[in-house]
């Protein structure tokens, strides 16, 4: 059964230049994220990172698309779990500011795995991270 994908927007008081900065670069990353192995916005580039309470969940990522200043998707998926599914970011310069949209498909091949994967924890996680963290760094940046 495939569900609806979360879909999160938010317009950060920032230039478009700056987020994908802050969605790319390794360093950038971990300030409002999760710290990356490393991270290059390139097709078939693989990455990886600790998530979860206590960091036990491995996600394994490999970048799907990366368009400059635009788009940027990857998979995600977990060590040791079953499914994959696809996060895509998308940019829209708005002036000086930056519409950003979240996309986030398949979390029901993931969702098997347990509670834990459930689409409301996505959906939780997200909004956290895209609504408060990523807002913040890019305008405390800006």
């Amino acid at each position: 059964m495939k569900t609806e994908p979360i879909v999160i927007e938010r317009v950060y008081d920032a230039p478009v230049g700056l987020v994908w900065k802050s969605l790319t670069e390794k360093d950038r990353i971990k300030q409002w994220s999760f710290e990356v192995s490393d991270f290059k916005p390139e097709p078939g580039f693989e990455f990886s990172f600790p998530g979860g309470k206590d960091g036990t969940y491995i996600h394994l990522s490999k970048v799907v698309e990366a368009i400059p200043n635009k788009k940027l998707s990857y998979t995600w998926r977990y060590k040791g779990y079953v499914g994959n599914s696809l996060v895509t970011f998308e940019l829209f310069p708005e002036g000086n500011k930056t519409k950003t949209r979240l996309t986030h498909e398949g979390i029901e091949a993931i969702a098997v795995n347990g509670p834990d994967f459930s689409k409301e924890n996505f959906n939780m996680g997200w909004t956290a991270i895209i609504g408060t963290n990523l807002k913040d760094y890019v305008e405390k940046a800006a």
